[in-house]
Formats: structure tokens, sequence, C-alpha cells
């Protein structure tokens, strides 16, 4: 099941910039917990910017980056060469929170 919906999420993401196709592709290639903790938010010379929430999933996501490297090339169809995975910073997450909020 896991194979034909890899698939399918191919061929709908061809119409797509390559940073989209790579995001719609990143649940399907991790997981929902892990992606739940990391977002695609770069995509340059094949090199794939994944922001993560902490140190402990960034541990983790870097022992899989190899698979992961290959599970988002194949279901985006994007040339990735490799990922680079970077920590959310506290002042990062704070400065969002104060352009979000209220006016």
């Amino acid at each position: 099941m896991r194979g034909l919906l890899r698939g399918s999420l191919g061929r709908s993401l061809e119409a797509l910039e390559a940073i989209d196709r790579l995001a719609a592709a990143w649940p399907v290639a991790c997981g929902s917990a892990m992606a739940g903790h990391g977002e695609v938010v770069g995509y340059e010379d094949g090199l794939v910017r994944i922001m993560v929430t902490d140190a402990a999933w960034l541990q983790q996501m870097r022992s899989m980056s190899e698979v992961l490297r290959r599970e988002l090339a194949k279901i985006a169809a994007v040339a990735v060469t490799g990922i680079h995975f970077e920590v959310k910073s506290f002042a990062r997450q704070n400065a969002e929170a104060g352009r979000s909020g209220p006016a």
C-alpha cells in the first residue's frame, strides 16, 4: 500500500515546483511521527534543508539521512544529493510566534 501511495503521490506532484514536491513527499518519506518534527524549508542544487524541532529529532533524522534522501528523491522525482538538518532555534520560534500573534 505504501508503495502505491508513493507512486500515486509522485505522479500528482509533477506540476509543482521542486520545493513544494519535496514538502509534500516529506511525510510519506519519513512517516507522520517524524514529519511532525521536521519541515522542508529549502532546496537548492540538490540539497534539501529540513528545519527540526529539537536535538533529539535531529539525531534521529541524521541517522536516517541516506534513507530519507533516497525516499524524497524517489517520491518527489527531484534530484536530492544531500539533506541538511537544522534545529529550529528558540529565538526563531519566539520571533515567529510574535509575528503570527494578534496585532
